[in-house]
């Protein structure tokens, strides 16, 4: 079993393509868990990364 690779915010945005602020906020929200720190960065799993990514694609949007 091999560890997964974490990266920071700014490349979890770039692979999921959604801007640096929508990860902070998946996580403000609870979509998204950091796996890890780096001095203050958090870091995350690119996996958990694209099934937050997933989950709100998926998730109808309201009218209004």
């Amino acid at each position: 079993m091999t560890a997964a690779t974490l990266i920071t915010g700014v490349l979890a945005a770039d692979e999921a393509g959604v801007t640096p602020a929508t990860i902070r906020k998946w996580v403000q929200l609870g979509r998204l868990a950091p796996a890890g720190k780096q001095g203050r960065a958090q870091l995350f799993r690119l996996e958990d990364v694209f099934a937050a990514e997933r989950a709100v694609r998926r998730k109808p949007h309201s009218a209004g």
